[in-house]
């Protein structure tokens, strides 16, 4: 066991060291009192869906579930699959992935399309009526139909599995979520929005002889129809979540409450 912790613990204080995690936090914390905008994000808007409890005891109270080991290969294929299709939206023509699927869309041009790609700092945001939460979110990229001018939202994703990709596995829901998300988001600022997005899959090939300092990816292109109306009511219900005085109760199917739970039974 010691042998273990020792490996253990120096991973730990890397995550912690790369992500800023504190258990315990004092600003950024919902005030049922003020009246100024209060940022929510894509993804902490999926944790109020999985868990009104995590999301009350973060949001609310400072206390963040412990962040999980960074995706940095995953980040790599994002950032390089943002570089080329910057590379056609400058020229603004069709990438051969759409071509090849019949996909008639160029990316979109906008002056404001690196701000609504920075998660940390901008997003594209939107105040939610009849609340003082401002939604957002960072999206991967924004495609447009020239004959239609709707705008069809873009995602990237990277894994590595024996099996074609597909979107239908029961945890992808919060892939559709954050789709769903950045249409309502789009529409909000105005835009003439499809409901069908794309994910742009990069599957990591591990079936050669050699790995030769390369990683092939088989890529396709994942068409996925959204309905972005249950949005606006889950804003609604996690701000109800948060202006009230009364911790909610812990979800069955959330790992954290589960451990709290147990773990409770054995400390005194």
């Amino acid at each position: 066991m010691k042998n273990l912790i020792k490996h253990i613990d120096p991973a730990l204080e890397e995550i912690k060291s790369l992500s800023g995690y504190r258990p315990q936090r004092v600003r950024n914390l919902y005030d049922p009192l003020a009246i100024k905008p209060f940022k929510v994000s894509r993804s902490k808007l999926e944790l109020f869906l999985k868990c009104a409890r995590c999301f009350y005891l973060d949001r609310r109270l400072g206390v963040a579930q412990p962040p999980g080991y960074p995706f940095s290969l995953n980040n790599a294929v994002d950032s390089l699959l943002k570089k080329e299709f910057d590379g056609y939206r400058t020229e603004q023509k069709t990438h051969p992935i759409c071509l090849v699927n019949g996909v008639e869309v160029v990316p979109f041009s906008h002056p404001d399309i690196d701000k609504w790609r920075d998660s940390l700092h901008a997003g594209i945001q939107c105040i939610v009526p009849n609340t003082n939460i401002m939604l957002y979110g960072g999206l991967d990229d924004v495609w447009i139909n020239p004959k239609t001018n709707e705008l069809m939202v873009v995602d990237y994703k990277a894994t590595s599995k024996a099996t074609a990709v597909t979107l239908d596995a029961p945890w992808q829901i919060g892939y559709k979520h954050q789709a769903e998300i950045y249409q309502w988001l789009l529409r909000k600022n105005g835009f003439i929005v499809s409901n069908t997005a794309y994910f742009v899959y990069c599957n990591g090939k591990a079936d050669g002889n050699n790995f030769d300092g390369r990683l092939s990816f088989d890529i396709s292109l994942l068409p996925y129809e959204g309905d972005a109306a249950w949005v606006e009511s889950a804003v609604m219900n996690a701000y109800n979540c948060l202006r009230s005085d009364v911790m909610p109760s812990g979800s069955e199917s959330c790992d954290y409450c589960l451990y709290l739970k147990a773990a409770q039974k054995h400390i005194l």
